[in-house]
This record gives C-alpha cells, sequence and structure tokens, in this order.
C-alpha cells in the first residue's frame, strides 16, 4: 500500500512501509503547479519530511507531518504557507463525500444523544434542493485560505464528532449560510459565495452554530449586575456562564455592588466588596469558555470612577501584588461622565461613594448625574474625597493600557480635550 490513497476513513489505519517519498513528491507536485519552483524546492521538501519521520505513524499524522514541514518554510517564501495549506485541505477533502447534500447525511447520522450535529431543517432544505446547492460548492477555493486560516477553521470552527473533522471549509460556508437564511435559497447561495470567496466572514458564534441545534450567533452581550445581594450576583454568575457557552463575549457593569467595607444589613457584618466578587466572574470565565474549549471566555469590567472600590478595581490585572487580590483574565474598563474629566482637568476634588447608601448613580448620567452627585457630596455621603491629578491617569494607563476608557454621556469633547492634554 502507498502512502497517499484516495479516501481515508479511519484516522487510525497505519501507514505500511516502505515509505513512497516518490509518490509524496508526485502529490506535492500537482499542488504546486500554480507556485514559483524557484523558492518551493519539493525534493529539499520530501527529504526535510523523510528524515522527520517515526517508525511507524497514521496517514492523519503524515500529512499533519507534511503540512507542518511545507509551513516551517513559509519565512523563505509565503509560498509555502499556500502549499501547506493546499496539502492539508487535499487530504481532508478525500475523506469526506465529495457532494455537500451526501456530507449533510453523514452529518446528520451522526448522533449525539439523540440528535445530529445539524438541524433536520437543514437536511430538508439540502434534499429539497440538492441538484443546486453541490453544484454551487467548489473545492479549489479552500487553496484560498493560507495554512494558518485553513488550521483555525479545523481546530475551532469545522463540525466534529468523536476527534473527527467531518466539515470542509466550504461545508462550514454553506452550512452558515443554509442556518441564517433557512429557505431563502437564493440568499443563502449568495452568502456562501461571499464568505467562501473571503469578501467577508460571520463572527465565531455564527460559524460555529448556524444550522445546528444551538443557534446562538451573537456574539456580544452587555449585562447588568441583577440586584446588589448574593441571589443577584450569582444569578448573574449563572447568566454569564450561559453566555460564554453559547460562544458569546459579556460586557458586565458592576457599579451597583457596595463597596468593601459597607454594612450589610442581612448579617450585622461588611462587605468585602469588588474584588473577591470578580475573582468568581474570573474564574468563571477560565472555566465556562466560549463554545466548549473553542476559545476562553471574554468577559469585560465596566465600573464608573465614583465607586469607592475603584483603586483595587484598577490593580486587578497587573502583574506585581498580592495574587489574591488579581483577576488577569478579565478585561477592564472604566464608564466616565464628563464631571469627572472636569474635575480632573481642574485639579478639583472627587468624592468616591458607595451605591448601597447612595442609590441611583448607576442609573442617571448628564444633568441628572450631576444633580445627583454633588447632592450626595454636599450631604457628606462619600466614602472617600481625593484630589485626581493628571499624573494619576498617565500612571493608572501606562502600564498595562487597561482599564479601557468609555464615556458614559453621549458627548466626548471634554475627554478628548483631556486626554490630548495628557
Amino acid at each position: 500500500m502507498t502512502i497517499i490513497e484516495t479516501v481515508v476513513l479511519d484516522t487510525k489505519t497505519l501507514v505500511e512501509s516502505p515509505f513512497n517519498a516518490a509518490k509524496l513528491q508526485s502529490f506535492l507536485k500537482v499542488l504546486s503547479s500554480d507556485l514559483d519552483a524557484r523558492f518551493v524546492h519539493l525534493p529539499s521538501i520530501v527529504e526535510k519530511i523523510t528524515n522527520g519521520l517515526p517508525a511507524k505513524l497514521t496517514k492523519d499524522e503524515l500529512m499533519d507531518l507534511t503540512s507542518e514541514t511545507i509551513a516551517s518554510l513559509t519565512t523563505k517564501h509565503y509560498h509555502h504557507s499556500i502549499l501547506a495549506s493546499k496539502t492539508l485541505a487535499s487530504y481532508h477533502q478525500k475523506r469526506l463525500p465529495r457532494k455537500f447534500s451526501k456530507n449533510v447525511e453523514l452529518l446528520l447520522s451522526q448522533k449525539t444523544k439523540g440528535k445530529g450535529l445539524i438541524t433536520k431543517r437543514i437536511g430538508k432544505l439540502v434534499e429539497l434542493h440538492k441538484e443546486r446547492i453541490d453544484l454551487v460548492i467548489d473545492h479549489e477555493r479552500d487553496y484560498l485560505l493560507d495554512y494558518f486560516g485553513l488550521k483555525t477553521l479545523m481546530r475551532s470552527y469545522l463540525l466534529k464528532f468523536n476527534g473527527e473533522l467531518l466539515e470542509t471549509p466550504q461545508y462550514l460556508f454553506m452550512r452558515v449560510s443554509l442556518g441564517i437564511h433557512d429557505d431563502d435559497i437564493d440568499a443563502a447561495l449568495e452568502t456562501y459565495e461571499l464568505m467562501s470567496k473571503k469578501y467577508f466572514i460571520h463572527a465565531s458564534p455564527t460559524l460555529f452554530y448556524s444550522g445546528t441545534d444551538l443557534p446562538s450567533l451573537s456574539s456580544c452581550f452587555l449585562v447588568a449586575m441583577k440586584d446588589d445581594s448574593i441571589d443577584g450576583i450569582f444569578k448573574t454568575v449563572h447568566q454569564t456562564a450561559l453566555i460564554s457557552k453559547c460562544a458569546g463575549g459579556v460586557g458586565l457593569h458592576v457599579s451597583n455592588i457596595r463597596a468593601s467595607g459597607s454594612y450589610i444589613s442581612g448579617t450585622n457584618g461588611t462587605s468585602s466588596g469588588l474584588v473577591p466578587m470578580l475573582r468568581v466572574f474570573n474564574a468563571t470565565a477560565k472555566y465556562v469558555d466560549q463554545g466548549g474549549n473553542k476559545r476562553p471566555g471574554a468577559f469585560c469590567i465596566y465600573l464608573e470612577p465614583w465607586h469607592a472600590d475603584i483603586f483595587e478595581f484598577l490593580e486587578l490585572r497587573k502583574n506585581h501584588g498580592k495574587e489574591e487580590v488579581k483577576a488577569r483574565d478579565l478585561f477592564y474598563a472604566l464608564w466616565i461622565s464628563d464631571i469627572f474629566m472636569e474635575k480632573v482637568q481642574k485639579a478639583e476634588d472627587w468624592c468616591l461613594f458607595s451605591e448601597d447608601s447612595c442609590p441611583g448613580l448607576t442609573d442617571t448620567y448628564g444633568d441628572e448625574f450631576v444633580k445627583l452627585y454633588n447632592k450626595y457630596e454636599a450631604e457628606g455621603k462619600y466614602v472617600q474625597k481625593m484630589h485626581v491629578m493628571r499624573n494619576q491617569i498617565r500612571r493608572i494607563l501606562e502600564p498595562s493600557n487597561h482599564p479601557t476608557c468609555v464615556v458614559k454621556l453621549w458627548s466626548i469633547q471634554m475627554i478628548m480635550r483631556l486626554l490630548s492634554a495628557i
């Protein structure tokens, strides 16, 4: 048996010796016919691959080794990346049905908890329009992807069952198109054409789940902390975990959580503040990664600069300091109002509050926020009054470029003026 075969269904089938280097070179020659032979020297490539062969390997492992070896030469010329991608794509195509309609049958037959990998609706649509759909699939367009792009799709986006890849990039694009447009076949085919020609690509959740029984296609979710209580906090943890499970990123505001040292009437104790709570969200983002180990969870935490735990918040992502007060797997943003920037610009005092004793600050903006802020300051309800200088702002932002600064009010003129001065 020679090394390169037309169809491989069992990835555990061992390649029989002796290794046929001439056959491999012939295979690569067909794939490299449109590449620059001055830079892509096939005999040298095959020799390099041969030198890296173990005593035994599967055909999948041989193709991985071949593509990785070729890709390692990309620094010499970018055509190596193209050849590496073609090698892997060509081999992968031969392992699957040549027609999309047949591949849909394969995906429907792979049952997990009684369901196929795609919806029965997709199966019915393809059955009704299979001649037209099969006709537009262009396997050559898999070769438009470079090696890094193809490996990214294979690692996270193409459907798998028991570790076996069951889609090609073209089948992925068609599945996504049909999942979005349903029985509008003209729109589905147009979307397929545009994606397969690399005019655009949908966001990751859409690529993960379109056409499946978990059609969660949105990328980003803005979430408010439900309540400043154990129930409210952990309901929010649960909500963000479910979003991350479905490959969504989370933006969460936490300004309504009482500050460290605030009184808790239910237990006659005091609050530990934002940091321990945010470490729970940090652990959630790490544990509930997006799409089941397809990519890391992404949570961005928003805080307004009047919150009394602001300084601890600003230290959460830094590398130095005690580990028990860090949450480095979260992203952070300050939700800034005009009055804060005005006070920084004028080097005036700024007050820090806790939402439990100064309610309403999280829900107001503009003149209403200024009025409420000034009222609480006049009543002495602040936890701390401090002087904010421009060099303090610079020291906060410079070490890690975090947190991100966003504007609570629609007007950004004040921030732009201040940042230009800084």
